[in-house]
């Protein structure tokens, strides 16, 4: 069910309430989600805290890693001084501060198989900012399977790309209709290995919490069947129609 605003909330959304495409029932619907989001690392972390700043009612957090100094370069919504910590209570931590009238549930837990279901289940929406393959694979057919949008995004170096997944309806195509094949382990660089601009998991996962967004509001036009590309190098944007493989 709905509840009213607080005093403290409409003046903190004043400026969704007056977007026509927004406005007051679009912010009822944002604070009515339940969004899980599966990282809190370079895209994960600008995509939480957009979410939790537009009133996202509750975010659910998935990482089972702790805050390194290397990944401060990108990984904003972590501090010096969490170095050690849980990704996820300093995730959480971040959140508080950004916006206490968002719940927040931590899961310190590396999705696998045996329990992706049970980490989605009832969520109204799922964000994928994981950094490898296994798990987007994974993400995309939990949430298939479950009927929860996934908006997943992937980066390396200075290029990322973004395509947003519902393959039950109306025979949208899905994770595998746009890569078949997963690579084989090892065959490409981790971030680690051929480095990452930190500036494109910002964007590519600001671009995540837009999309989400729009998907929980029914503003604008979504990535459903278009992957978006981004050359952060020469700063070029590419969309790319893709559709379900027959057969």
């Amino acid at each position: 069910m709905s509840s009213p605003f607080s005093p403290q909330e409409t003046e903190r959304y004043a400026r969704h309430f007056v977007l026509p495409e927004i406005g007051g029932p679009g912010q009822q619907k944002l604070k009515s989600a339940r969004v899980v989001v599966i990282g809190a690392g370079g895209l994960g972390a600008p995509a939480l805290q957009y979410l939790a700043a537009a009133g996202i009612g509750q975010l659910t957090i998935v990482d089972d890693d702790v805050v390194s100094l290397s990944n401060l370069q990108r990984q904003i919504i972590h501090h010096t001084n969490s170095v050690g910590e849980p990704k996820v209570t300093s995730a959480a931590n971040t959140l508080a501060s950004i916006n206490p009238h968002v719940k927040v549930d931590t899961k310190q837990i590396r999705i696998d198989p045996k329990n992706a279901a049970g980490l989605i289940h009832g969520h109204t929406l799922a964000l994928d900012g994981s950094d490898n393959f296994q798990t987007r694979y994974l993400m995309a057919d939990a949430c298939a399977a479950a009927e929860i949008p996934l908006i997943t995004a992937a980066v390396s170096r200075f290029d990322g790309s973004i395509t947003t997944l519902k393959p039950w309806i109306n025979s949208n195509p899905g994770y595998r209709d746009l890569f078949p094949n997963q690579p084989k382990e090892g065959l490409l660089p981790s971030c680690a290995e051929a480095g990452v601009m930190g500036a494109i998991t910002g964007l590519m996962g600001t671009l995540q919490a837009l999309e989400a967004i729009k998907e929980i509001t029914g503003a604008g036009e979504g990535l459903v069947g278009k992957l978006l590309m981004v050359d952060g190098l020469h700063l070029r944007f590419e969309t790319i129609g893709y559709a379900r493989r027959s057969g």
